[in-house]
């Protein structure tokens, strides 16, 4: 069994506060995944506006269904999985016959929180390697790298089988040496 994180502890027990309905346990749990959530439905949908929108009623529905939920420690696959139906909603939405893969336009800024040390350049071309990678590896690799979920749990968030991210990540990084190595 992994070691859990104090924030992973924290989430968990914030789900089974809310589940039984603590209204102060869901305002903070709220709080803490908003932007993790915003951020997964931007890579998503390309649109900071849509992205706001999905989440919004990725909540409704995840106000509705925190009580079916049995296990704590799934919440951040469930949430995201909700989230990611959401996105795929709103794209579907604004044209039916228009892939996922046009939908995502850049990967959000707020989504890599560079350490003082990095050099500009060097994350200002990893931001632009990832831009261009497609919106499913995309997905794959900010719910993996920069939410720090794990294979099982980015399968669930996404609705693909575990083989697919593992798949899916192997591509992006692929891709991603390439163009970065491209650059040195």
């Amino acid at each position: 069994m992994a070691i859990r994180t104090k924030q992973q502890l924290l989430d968990e027990y914030l789900v089974a506060s809310a589940r039984i309905g603590d209204r102060k346990a869901f305002d903070l749990l709220a709080r803490r995944w908003q932007g993790k959530l915003v951020a997964h439905a931007w890579r998503l949908t390309g649109d900071v506006d849509q992205a706001r929108e999905a989440a919004q009623e990725g909540w409704i529905e995840i106000v509705r269904g925190l009580g079916r939920l049995r296990d704590e420690r799934a919440f951040p696959a469930w949430a995201y999985q909700i989230v990611s139906r959401r996105c795929a909603r709103r794209i579907g939405g604004r044209r039916h016959d228009r892939a996922l893969a046009a939908a995502v336009a850049a990967e959000p800024v707020e989504a890599f929180v560079a350490p003082q040390e990095v050099d500009a350049p060097a994350m200002a071309r990893l931001r632009a390697a990832l831009a261009g990678l497609p919106p499913d590896q995309r997905a794959a690799v900010g719910l993996f790298y920069l939410e720090d979920l794990d294979v099982a749990e980015v399968a669930v968030a996404l609705n693909v089988p575990a083989g697919t991210v593992k798949t899916r990540l192997m591509h992006a990084r692929r891709k991603l040496r390439a163009v970065l190595e491209g650059d040195a």
